[in-house]
């Protein structure tokens, strides 16, 4: 366990697709750490047009279920579960100046679903390495350096904090040109938090369709998007943030809460519609249209990129919205999966 390791050019993979970059001897005695947290709904952005003061602007909510579920223990080299896992645990050790960590995922997030994970995976893996070594970490402070929160705020503000969260965006300064290099930015603060009221529910749709657009496709998307947005949408947003939805969180109003994020959700696809096919990407405007039809959900649109769909609806409908989700899917001919799950009002879990 003590003894110095060689270092390697290519990480070998083991016979169970393990990666493997050694690095130099880690310090005794082991510690093992483990981070548990779910998903988030990305309901879409305040603006997406050059032409006002801020770009972006994150709203969403922080879920339950699906989860993420990472250990992380000290070691001598990175060792993890693959090549995207092993992309967040080199930068986590770097971030952390450690010697190293074994990082292995009980339970994984759906990948490039619109469920955000992405975020939570980077995020995870620093903050079980971080425990596992008994070191503090800032994690908003330290998101730039692993990649996150370039553009939305709300995968990293829900991590910390959970619950329903507004982000106050980017100066638009930043991207008038080209966008900043990875990590020369700093993570939009919130500029508003609420809990998300027990009674809530929130029905997710994923189609077994292909992922969600992320990485280098998903950058140059958005910069065709930013590159031509009309600014009169953010105008029309701004309305429905400040006059529909953020009351409606406040008051505890679900109906209200799903017609605004409906809505919200609409308004942002006017500006993608030209990059995913139409105002949802296909099927998700389908999926989208057959919710409507139920009548135990209120308000229903695409999460991120999706293909995930998301539903609002209370507990005492929670069934009977579950059971309206799975037959749209069948009358669809569309395979795929169908979650009813709670919001959640704290941030990742550290054991």
């Amino acid at each position: 366990m003590g003894r110095a390791r060689t270092v390697l050019i290519t990480p070998p993979i083991d016979f169970c697709g393990r990666v493997h970059t050694f690095l130099a001897p880690a310090a005794s005695p082991w510690s093992m750490a483990r981070v548990t947290v779910g998903g988030r709904v990305h309901f879409g952005f305040q603006n997406l047009s050059l032409a006002h003061d801020r770009l972006y602007g994150g709203v969403g909510v922080a879920l339950d279920q699906p989860q993420l579920v990472l250990e992380a223990e000290q070691s001598d080299s990175v060792i993890c579960d693959g090549a995207d896992v092993a992309r967040y645990v080199e930068r986590a050790v770097d971030v952390l100046d450690v010697p190293g960590a074994d990082v292995t995922i009980d339970q994984r997030l759906p990948r490039h679903v619109g469920l955000g994970s992405g975020t939570r995976l980077a995020l995870a893996s620093l903050r079980a390495i971080a425990a596992a070594y008994d070191r503090p970490v800032d994690i908003r402070e330290a998101a730039p350096s692993l990649a996150r929160g370039g553009r939305s705020g709300v995968g990293v503000a829900t991590f910390e904090t959970g619950g329903f969260v507004v982000d106050a965006g980017h100066p638009t300064a930043l991207f008038t040109h080209d966008p900043p290099d990875e990590g020369e930015w700093t993570v939009p603060p919130a500029i508003a938090r609420h809990d998300v009221p027990e009674e809530w529910r929130f029905v997710l749709v994923t189609p077994d369709v292909d992922a969600g657009r992320h990485g280098r496709p998903e950058d140059e998307s958005i910069r065709s998007v930013v590159e031509r947005a009309d600014p009169g949408i953010a105008d029309d947003v701004a309305l429905v943030v400040t006059r529909q939805l953020l009351p409606a969180i406040a008051t505890g109003d679900y109906e209200a809460f799903g017609t605004a994020v409906e809505r919200l959700g609409r308004l942002n696809g006017a500006w993608y519609a030209d990059e995913q096919g139409g105002v949802y990407r296909p099927p998700a405007g389908s999926v989208i249209e057959a919710l409507h039809a139920i009548p135990e959900i209120t308000g229903a649109g695409q999460s991120s990129w999706g293909p995930t769909v998301y539903g609002v609806t209370h507990v005492s409908r929670a069934e009977q919205a579950r059971t309206g989700a799975a037959d749209a899917l069948d009358d669809l001919g569309l395979d795929g999966t169908v979650r009813v799950v709670s919001a959640t009002n704290t941030g990742a879990r550290v054991e």
